[in-house]
């Protein structure tokens, strides 16, 4: 009976101490996510951890060539995305976890064994699977917030569709389409949003609305952009999808980092130089955008006054991407604008 409740031991501790690590591992060399690889790291250290006689009648009462389970095989568990290899491994930890916590309550298992320790474990890994997934899922489009982040403003569409306008910016090259619109009611808002997001989807180009977490979410928009004066980000993290990237506006080193550690995917700063599209810009130059560079991790798309000229300089000075507006809606060809901007842009990186 000890014999065969030490192997249960065994094999749990093991299979939570492997699920831990590959978790760890994605973490800290995936995501480049000091705080999540720290936490994942401590809590595998913390539940393997134990005496050298506790480990030898552990090791001693393994029998891997008996352990009938070694052959089972469970139908689909062959080519797995990432997300759901994260999935299964947190699981897998977390009922590992279970058993050797309910091992624990029972009379004289061994003293080495810590209810409490596991049972800990266990929520403590319910809420890291989901920022450590959350993460993951919006990789790809984080990764993709590289170059021309064009924003469709109403107010300098005048009567211009915004469907063949965006059309326009799509095969131009631009990667990413922000609606900013602040004349239209909701519902009219609301109708715009949709066929963008729709044209967006079908073409591969993020969609992102300015300011409304209400319009983001009815058309399940691929992210959102705040002002410093809109929604705080941790809030908006709290109640997007957690596949969906949120955006924030800064013009300070001191935003910027509160900002990612709000749960921001990337950061709008500006204004690069003057500009006509918003008449109340603070214009901070590159030297902010460098320093903003130097100071947080996340992607950077400079915005204010940028145009093919200046666009290389903006991305020599850190600039993942540029967000533009009078540029491109003002240009005579907005398709030609959009490739010569883009050409200018990696030219300078």
């Amino acid at each position: 009976m000890v014999e065969q409740m030490r192997r249960i031991i065994d094999a749990n501790l093991n299979r939570a101490s492997e699920g831990l690590h590959l978790l760890e591992e994605l973490a800290r060399l995936m995501l480049n996510d000091a705080e999540l690889a720290r936490q994942l790291k401590t809590m595998r250290h913390e539940i393997v951890r134990g005496g050298l006689a506790f480990n030898k009648a552990l090791i001693q009462s393994r029998n891997s060539a008996g352990d009938v389970g070694v052959d089972i095989e469970v139908p689909g568990e062959g080519g797995k995305e990432l997300p759901i290899v994260v999935v299964a491994n947190a699981r897998r930890v977390q009922e590992a976890l279970r058993i050797l916590e309910e091992l624990a309550k029972i009379p004289d298992t061994t003293p080495e064994l810590e209810t409490g320790k596991f049972k800990k474990a266990r929520f403590d890994l319910y809420s890291i699977e989901q920022k450590l997934l959350s993460r993951l899922l919006r990789r790809d489009k984080v990764g993709r917030l590289t170059g021309l982040y064009a924003i469709l403003d109403s107010q300098k569409l005048g009567k211009r569709s915004h469907l063949e306008v965006a059309e326009k910016l799509i095969r131009g090259g631009a990667r990413a389409i922000q609606l900013r619109n602040k004349l239209d009611n909701k519902g009219g808002m609301l109708a715009i949003a949709q066929k963008l997001k729709d044209l967006c989807s079908e073409n591969g180009v993020l969609f992102i609305v300015n300011d409304y977490l209400d319009i983001a979410l009815a058309v399940g928009a691929d992210g959102l952009h705040l002002g410093q004066e809109d929604l705080p980000v941790a809030i908006a993290r709290r109640l997007l999808p957690i596949d969906m990237i949120v955006g924030v506006s800064v013009t300070a080193v001191k935003q910027a980092k509160a900002a990612e550690g709000g749960g921001a995917d990337y950061i709008g700063v500006g204004s690069m130089y003057s500009t006509s599209s918003k008449e109340t810009a603070v214009v901070v130059g590159l030297e902010r955008l460098r320093e903003v560079r130097g100071a947080v991790g996340v992607p950077l798309v400079a915005i204010g006054g940028i145009n093919k000229d200046n666009a290389g300089e903006v991305a020599a000075a850190g600039a993942d991407g540029v967000a533009v507006i009078s540029a491109i809606l003002g240009a005579e060809s907005i398709e030609e604008a959009s490739r010569q901007l883009i050409k200018a842009f990696e030219a300078g990186k």
